[in-house]
């Protein structure tokens, strides 16, 4: 091969192995699932099973530059995974550290501000409406006792 291989690859703060194909490699990412892998590839004009560790480092900025700002790159408002930001009022697509961040700083808003969701939160129960008599329980108190005979 003429070209250069690389054993492991860094994009967007992300170590990837460099035999992983170029669509499930970009999903090791977080916060960048297949659908914008498929997406970014499309853009780029790139072979989908291409080995990552082929891939030129003029490709890897590309990369970086559609998963920092795909509304900017043509994708559509709903790839994103924090459209109109609390703060900014942008379409953002956060990932890494900045997505745990950022989900962190959601949850203890909820908290702070008193909210059902947020008292949930804080006492470790479900969220979104599950029933708790049988499932989500911690601790020993799993399954049924039979009582002695």
């Amino acid at each position: 091969m003429s070209q250069e291989y690389k054993h492991i690859v860094r994009v967007a703060s992300a170590d990837i192995d460099g035999q992983e194909n170029l669509l499930q490699g970009l999903t090791k990412i977080k916060g960048v699932g297949l659908r914008i892998s498929k997406s970014i590839i499309n853009q780029l004009e790139l072979d989908p099973s291409q080995r990552l560790g082929y891939i030129t480092d003029e490709t890897i900025a590309g990369i970086e530059q559609i998963i920092k700002d795909p509304v900017a790159a043509g994708l559509p408002d709903w790839y994103v995974n924090r459209p109109r930001d609390r703060m900014s009022g942008r379409m953002m697509h956060l990932i890494g550290s900045d997505l745990d961040f950022a989900h962190r700083n959601d949850i203890d808003r909820l908290r702070r501000i008193k909210s059902w969701r947020g008292t949930r939160h804080s006492l470790g129960l479900k969220v979104r409406g599950q029933h708790t008599r049988t499932t989500g329980r911690g601790g020993m108190a799993v399954g049924v006792s039979r009582k002695k005979l």
